[in-house]
């Protein structure tokens, strides 16, 4: 017998799921499947704008995989804002995503491992229309993408050792799409058009719009402003003579500086 070497790749796994699906399918077995199909029309068309490519659609879940990880993300986001565009389902059928960079196992065109199942395992943290990632991706998009990250902490998962993970904030714009989104039917294009009663909220307040923005900075960029404010704030508490702004434009240029540093590096490496 010849043993034959197992094929290892690192690879960007998606894996969606339908919330309640065994609820929607007693209700209304013939529409709940129509939409399903409609819907993994949609994930196929926008998982191949992004360059990645379906592995599997056992059940009612989707598996794919994306040689980026930026693309991985900004695809699952515009999943989301294309599916919860659609008002005419009732009751609604939405996804749970999970996405997880890692190291998987290749048996032709499909893939196994502990890189699959962390995805599998994340989307089920996900909230109903909701996108959950490891830090193995938040790592690799915090710093290039326009959403918001919630840490959930290390949160325990089915047969696999607990691990941290992160809630996307899927209220804003998503970072850059390519292209116009997808409308799968008719009915997709007039939802779209109609506002969304989640859209006709009041607005927040001035704190609420100040701490998101503080929490969609880079990670250097927000230490650093908080590190001026403490300093400033020690200042003006504890002496009369300014002495603040030698400390914190130091903190700021060194910042500035990493940060170009980094932008010209990354450039380079996408070249």
């Amino acid at each position: 017998m010849t043993d034959e070497k197992v094929k290892r790749r690192l690879t960007t796994v998606l894996c969606a799921d339908v919330y309640g699906y065994s609820r929607l399918m007693e209700a209304d077995e013939a529409g709940t499947l129509e939409t399903l199909r409609r819907y993994r029309t949609a994930i196929a068309r926008l998982v191949e704008r992004h360059d990645g490519r379906i592995v599997n659609t056992w059940g009612d879940a989707v598996i794919a995989e994306f040689a980026s990880v930026v693309e991985a993300v900004q695809c699952a986001v515009e999943i989301q804002h294309e599916i919860s565009s659609d008002a005419s389902q009732t009751p609604p059928m939405q996804f749970r995503i999970g996405i997880n960079l890692g190291d998987v196992m290749v048996d032709g065109t499909d893939i196994y491992g502990d890189g699959v199942n962390i995805a599998s395992r994340l989307q089920e943290l996900a909230e109903p229309g909701g996108v959950v990632i490891s830090s193995s991706v938040y790592d690799q998009v915090h710093n290039k993408l326009s959403v918001g990250f919630d840490c959930l902490g290390q949160r325990p998962l089915k047969n696999i050792a607990p691990l941290t993970s992160y809630r996307l904030t899927l209220g804003g714009q998503a970072a850059a799409p390519r292209g116009v989104p997808i409308q799968t039917s008719a009915a997709f294009s007039e939802s779209a058009r109609a506002p969304r009663m989640d859209d006709r909220r009041e607005p927040a307040s001035s704190m609420n719009i100040v701490s998101e923005w503080f929490t969609r900075l880079p990670r250097p960029i927000a230490a650093a402003l908080t590190v001026s404010a403490f300093l400033i704030a020690i200042n003006l508490l504890t002496s009369h003579r300014i002495w603040f702004h030698w400390p914190v434009a130091a903190i700021l240029f060194g910042v500035v500086l990493r940060t170009v540093l980094a932008r010209e590096s990354d450039s380079r490496t996408d070249r």
